[in-house]
């Protein structure tokens, strides 16, 4: 009972008893160590092939007939299945039973006579035996069977070569090559006839190797050979003979290459040269990179530095047509050819490649499209006046370049100037003239007007100029630098200081100008030079009707400040004061701080120059206090709210308003109660 007892109260209580002493033993056993010792004490049955002994020939006999039975019962089974008849012959063969093992592959050979490997095993056997005679049956056998399985011919003719009877070797390898086999094959026989110094042989098959298969890489092979064995003048007849095979049409580089390196090692120099250009004329570019370079270190070598340019122009001829081809729209490479053609010097070619670039005509009719293509035009146009030197030739490019460009759309105002410049230059003025009206009337622009008001200018024909700035601002009336333009001929050319005066006037009533305070300064600069106080003054009150910026109630200041008043009267300080002041009020009813801040600062160096204490100390009580605060930021949202610090400005009598105006709200929320109140209580 009790063991009973011991044994089921451990079984109702899987848990495991403590371990009292949890220190490390002192022998470590890894996992490995346990895994290892376990696969070696596995208790697995090893399955042993029992050895037989064989005794006598009784037994041998048995054994023989028990093996052939079950490699008969095998074939039977899957006669398709080669391996079956490969293990059959080989245990033939270990056997010593050559007739049985020959049986057995030649009735293999009648299932499957297709089956590479059962030739190659059965000549192996022959061979390994010494069977010559049957092994010689068996490659012409299959070497007649299947002509086209190379393995069968290597084998014929590594066999009768290593018997040492190379004309029968060489008789195989004729048979070989009248089914015209693959490029190892005829260079298998050539190497046989050179390993036996039968040169004249091996030229020979060399000549019906290259007209089986004339590919370069082969001329260039036996041409190798010729200048091996020291025949340079056959190695030259065979260069020569695969450039009239080719021809034009398959012509490769890899043949130049190698027949102008064969020149150079002859120091033949000017032949290889002519290989050179023969090649580059006749290869087109995409084809002859590697002739490129090899033409290039040629001539760095041997060539002199007109033909090292020549060569170095060529090879960034080639690469700018190969960039062209695959963006003909790119204009930055039309640039850098025409600029390489030009530095070479050919006007021929420099006109061609400016003729090809002006004619990838922009894809859309917008300017962005145009910019670049212009100035092909331009460069071209240039080419012809200042290197060619050919003038009827320069205008044509002129009128071809306006007649192309869409000016319905857009223009360009530096061709006509261009055109009208070039016309001057060859003292045709009345042309210069016509061209730049036609420019106006055709498509008007600024800077036309402006090329063309210089041009009458730099004539001195002031009345032309006149005429056209009237044109000018009755196209543009809103352009104020026009305007100044026209009023600066007026005064500073002519002397006309009353038009001067009408022009600004005139200007100034303009109901649209682009930067209407730059004219306004123009007009108050010139009358201040002029000494026209009052008038200024009366610009000043005027200009402050349409605007009452901050830096005009400053200029105005100052302006006052710098009338010289006689006798040192103080009534230029006390005019800026007042226009001070008055600014001031201005920006405090519009609650401009950064305005206000600004005029303070200027007031203030004022009174510190011009000012006594007593408005010294007045400018100083109205100056702001900076603070920092918080607001909330323009970008934050209802989820995600940012604050953000500024500095605001907090002036003096700001402050008194705000308490008064806090004082009033609260006298009136305190009558609302009472009010309140009273009615509460009549209720």
């Amino acid at each position: 009972m009790s063991s009973n007892n011991s044994s089921g109260g451990f079984a109702k209580n899987p848990r495991p008893p403590k371990v009292k002493n949890k220190s490390a033993a002192p022998v470590q056993i890894t996992a490995e160590q346990i895994l290892r010792e376990a696969h070696d004490r596995r208790l697995e049955p090893v399955h042993t092939i029992p050895q037989q002994k064989i005794a006598d020939l009784e037994e041998l006999s048995e054994f023989r007939q028990r093996k052939r039975k079950e490699f008969e019962d095998n074939i039977r089974k899957n006669r398709l299945n080669i391996s079956n008849w490969l293990k059959y012959a080989a245990w033939e063969e270990s056997q010593m039973e050559l007739d049985r093992a020959r049986s057995v592959f030649e009735r293999a050979l009648d299932v499957e006579w297709r089956n590479i490997a059962i030739w190659l095993r059965y000549v192996e056997m022959e061979m390994k035996n010494r069977n010559v005679n049957h092994a010689r049956n068996i490659l012409d056998r299959a070497t007649t069977l299947l002509p086209r399985m190379d393995q069968f011919w290597y084998k014929y003719t590594y066999m009768e070569e290593t018997l040492g009877d190379v004309p029968k070797a060489r008789n195989v390898f004729e048979r070989w090559m009248k089914w015209e086999p693959q490029e190892n094959a005829w260079q298998a026989y050539i190497k046989m006839e050179l390993r036996y110094d039968e040169k004249h042989r091996a030229r020979a098959v060399y000549e019906r190797f290259v007209s089986i298969h004339p590919e370069p890489a082969n001329w260039i092979k036996w041409a190798r050979f010729e200048e091996e064995h020291n025949n340079l003048e056959k190695c030259r007849e065979i260069f020569t003979a695969a450039l009239e095979f080719l021809g034009e049409e398959k012509l490769d580089q890899k043949v130049l290459v190698a027949f102008a390196k064969f020149e150079m090692k002859a120091k033949e120099y000017e032949r290889a040269r002519v290989i050179f250009k023969y090649g580059l004329d006749r290869l087109p570019k995409s084809k002859s990179q590697s002739l490129y370079n090899q033409y290039t270190n040629f001539e760095k070598q041997f060539g002199d530095k007109a033909g090292i340019e020549d060569v170095v122009i060529g090879k960034r001829r080639v690469q700018y047509e190969h960039e062209i081809e695959e963006s003909p729209k790119n204009y930055d490479i039309w640039f850098d050819y025409a600029k390489l053609e030009e530095s070479a010097g050919d006007p021929t070619r420099v006109r061609e490649v400016y003729e090809r670039a002006i004619a990838q005509i922009p894809p859309a009719v917008e300017k962005r499209y145009w910019r670049r293509y212009i100035y092909l035009w331009i460069n071209y146009a240039l080419y012809e006046e200042l290197e060619s030197e050919d003038i009827q030739r320069t205008r044509e490019i002129y009128e071809q370049c306006i007649s192309i460009i869409p000016h319905k759309s857009f223009t360009f105002a530096k061709i006509w100037l261009m055109y009208a410049q070039f016309e001057i230059r060859q003292m045709h003025v009345d042309t210069a003239r016509k061209l730049l009206g036609r420019a106006i009337g055709m498509a008007p622009k600024n800077k036309l007007f402006k090329g063309y008001i210089d041009l009458e200018f730099q004539l001195r024909e002031f009345d032309r100029c006149r005429t056209l700035y009237t044109k000018y601002l009755q196209y543009d009336p809103s352009n104020c630098a026009a305007w100044i333009k026209f009023a600066e001929l007026e005064k500073d050319v002519l002397d006309e200081v009353e038009r001067c005066r009408a022009i600004f006037e005139l200007a100034i009533t303009q109901p649209s100008l682009d930067m209407p305070e730059i004219l306004w300064k123009a007009y108050i600069d010139f009358e201040i030079e002029e000494g026209e106080y009052d008038n200024t003054r009366d610009l000043y009150y005027r200009l402050l009707e349409r605007t009452e910026h901050v830096k005009v109630y400053i200029s105005f200041a100052q302006f006052e400040l710098s009338i010289p008043y006689e006798d040192n009267s103080d009534e230029g300080n006390s005019r800026a004061r007042k226009i001070f002041d008055k600014a001031y009020e201005k920006m405090k009813e519009k609650e401009l701080k950064e305005e206000r801040v600004l005029l303070l600062e200027a007031w203030k160096d004022f009174e510190e120059n011009y000012g006594k204490e007593d408005t010294q100390e007045i400018v100083k009580k109205k100056m702001p206090k900076v603070v920092k605060k918080r607001r909330r930021a323009a970008d934050s949202t209802d989820d995600n709210i940012i604050w953000e610090e500024y500095f605001d400005y907090i002036f003096p009598d700001d402050e008194v308003q705000s308490r008064s105006l806090k004082f009033l709200q609260m006298a009136q929320a305190w009558q609302t109660k009472q009010k309140e109140l009273e009615d509460n209580a009549e209720d």
